[in-house]
């Protein structure tokens, strides 16, 4: 294991200042110097030489605290000078998450503690180019953040959810769901853009986080979340944390069509001679809500649905055993294919999970974004590099 070099001045500032900043945050409307001292172990000297140091860097600030307190159930006014309170300025920064997604572009906007400020969207053709998309992506995050000028800052982080397999470096290794994108250097070009530190993940990668974070799945370490369209992905948590496998690839579900087993995407959800869209998922819409209307033709569709998420899953839940199944997408009706595939998992798993629809719906991939940027800034201002032994 590693241990903290205490010798070391500067560091020993560090360890200081991710306490105190974790106590703050923590309180969320604020502590004493007494509180600070005593849930971090430090001395009020040392809290109150932290605190200055915070508050030239604009995180934390100085709370107007009353100049009465009640005392008793008499009421009686305890006079004095009252007690120095501070607070960590979630204001003091903003933190972006974005969808990439086939037909629409989607940004989330956030405070310093993850609360949500604003979102904003721009559709995009299916057959777009590398740059129209990357084009979107500007023009949601402009309306958001502003177009420039002292009134708008870069971000502090930004998270990005897109499809396909995603690089360490932030780089798209492959993906077939949209033009130009397989070798995109993302990461790098929305560094450019943003002159901020950018994350990418894979989109379920992005909603399994979601999902966790606020969602279906808070307070579950081992969870699976299938974004169950045409061409269904899947994100997994194992013991709390995201697995993205050795080359980052893991959770590509979608691809087991190509074994021939099964008809293909297109295929899947007709109900006449007509393919649908994979990538259409208002066509899908469509197909389930006549399917719970009771149309012989879709309920069939939706069955073949069932059937090939079973198999795709049920792949994974043998291989990870998850406590959850999270079922989410971005065609509205997806909840109807909860119990059926719960039923089948209890027939070919040797413990079935729990499966739920998703909370967020829509949302998990921003929403994940999002918390791979609020990630990002916890990992800096909270945590403290360790030294190998």
């Amino acid at each position: 294991m590693g241990q903290l070099m205490g010798g070391d001045p500067s560091l020993l500032r560090k360890i200081n200042q991710a306490a105190v900043l974790r106590a703050l945050r923590a309180a969320g409307r604020g502590c004493s110097l007494t509180d600070l001292a005593r849930s971090t172990g430090l001395s009020r000297p040392t809290v109150e030489g932290v605190l200055d140091g915070l508050a030239r860097a604009d995180l934390v600030v100085e709370t107007k605290a009353a100049e009465t307190t009640a005392a008793g159930a008499a009421g009686v006014r305890r006079l004095g000078r009252p007690a120095r309170r501070f607070r960590f300025r979630a204001e003091a920064g903003r933190l972006l998450g974005v969808e990439v997604g086939a037909r629409r572009i989607s940004a989330v906007l956030a405070d310093l503690a993850g609360r949500r400020l604003g979102e904003a969207s721009r559709g995009v053709p299916p057959d777009a180019s590398a740059e129209e998309r990357l084009e979107r992506i500007e023009q949601a995050a402009r309306a958001l953040l502003g177009e420039g000028g002292q009134g708008a800052p870069a971000p502090r982080a930004v998270g990005v959810g897109t499809p396909g397999i995603v690089g360490q470096d932030g780089s798209v290794a492959l993906c077939t769901a949209l033009p130009g994108w397989t070798g995109l250097p993302l990461g790098e070009r929305l560094r450019e853009l943003f002159g901020a530190p950018v994350l990418v993940e894979n989109d379920a990668n992005a909603a399994v986080l979601g999902e966790r974070w606020v969602g279906a799945a808070a307070g579950c370490d081992d969870v699976v979340m299938v974004l169950a369209g045409l061409s269904p992905g899947a994100g997994s948590l194992i013991g709390g944390r995201l697995h993205r496998g050795h080359g980052g690839a893991a959770g590509e579900i979608g691809a087991l069509h190509l074994l021939g087993r099964q008809a293909t995407p297109e295929r899947l959800l007709a109900t006449s001679g007509t393919p649908i869209d994979p990538l259409d998922e208002r066509a899908v819409t469509r197909v389930l809500a006549a399917a719970r209307a009771g149309d012989p033709r879709a309920e069939e569709a939706v069955a073949r649905l069932v059937e090939r998420l079973t198999h795709d899953v049920a792949a994974l839940v043998l291989a990870l055993d998850p406590e959850l199944v999270v079922v989410g997408g971005w065609a509205a009706g997806l909840d109807q294919v909860v119990e059926p595939l719960h039923r089948e998992l209890e027939r070919y798993c040797l413990r079935a999970p729990r499966v739920v629809a998703s909370a967020l719906g829509g949302g998990a991939v921003a929403t994940g974004a999002v918390r791979l940027a609020l990630d990002h800034l916890e990992a800096e201002l909270f945590t403290v590099a360790e030294v190998p032994d």
